[in-house]
């Protein structure tokens, strides 16, 4: 197990790339204080899954949430840079390219809880004990074999919010990050930047695929996992993100999760009581 607060400069320096075995496993911690790795990319595919508290990665074109009982999938040669909250542990998941098939684009997957026991076990085997490629004629190799199997499987999930290319839209997506609570129209931010309100609706469609309230929402929902999983009561999620009433937020989030807020970012085997 890793200590990401003083490791930091360790998972800077690894290389899972430097052997050809089918998958490697990091168990990691973040005790102290949040922590970030900056962008980066490798030769194998990743899976960034969150044992507890929230993973953000981040690539180019978007923002990915990793709450925990999901993962994000990045693919091989995807620039990524990944923050953990304060108190967070994941699990990094190294996987040879060409081995499965799995998603050419980056996603968040939903995570069985076996493929969750697998990849800890992983964790747990010592780098120059793993299978070589191709190699499945041992317990360890019929481990990593069984993993890959129902990483196939798993579900994708929406917890992604793309971001734009366009200088214009740029200003406001850094904008509403920094401040989801700001509840200015698509009418006062097409005024702001000069142009008309048709016009700005066409350029964020054409940019993020979604519609301004639609991405307005997504964005609301990331940063809802987030601070949900820090410890921020429901109550004041709601207000944090500009909702004038804690069960319309509730509501909005059920909606698109299908859980409550309290109940969406338990993790699995946790007793604590709810504060919806």
């Amino acid at each position: 197990m890793i200590d990401l607060s003083r490791e930091t400069s360790f998972l800077c320096q690894f290389d899972p790339d430097q052997t050809n075995t089918p998958g490697i496993a990091l168990h990691v911690d973040s005790e102290r204080q949040a922590m970030e790795l900056p962008f980066h990319q490798h030769r194998k595919g990743q899976l960034v899954i969150a044992l507890h508290g929230v993973v953000t990665c981040r690539v180019p074109d978007g923002l990915w949430m990793v709450p925990p009982r999901s993962g994000v999938w990045i693919p091989g040669g995807v620039a990524h840079s990944n923050r953990v909250t304060r108190g967070g542990r994941l699990c990094f998941l190294f996987v040879e390219p060409g081995i499965i098939e799995m998603p050419s684009h980056s996603c968040t997957l939903s995570i069985s809880p076996l493929l969750r026991e697998l990849v800890l076990r992983l964790a747990d085997i010592p780098v120059n004990d793993l299978p070589v490629k191709g190699a499945t004629d041992n317990p360890i190799g019929r481990l990593v074999s069984v993993l890959l199997e129902e990483l196939v499987h798993m579900p994708a999930e929406r917890l992604h919010l793309p971001l734009p290319n366009d200088p214009r839209l740029i200003r406001i997506s850094e904008a509403l990050i920094s401040a989801p609570d700001d509840r200015r129209t698509l009418k006062e931010w097409a005024s702001g930047l000069a142009m008309s309100e048709r016009t700005l609706a066409r350029l964020i469609q054409r940019d993020t695929g979604l519609t301004f309230s639609r991405w307005r929402q997504q964005l609301h929902l990331i940063v809802a996992i987030r601070h949900l999983a820090e410890g921020m009561s429901v109550q004041r999620v709601s207000e944090e993100i500009g909702y004038q009433s804690v069960n319309a937020f509730i509501s909005m989030f059920k909606k698109l999760l299908g859980a409550t807020p309290a109940r969406y970012v338990i993790t699995p085997g946790d007793n604590r009581s709810l504060n919806e």
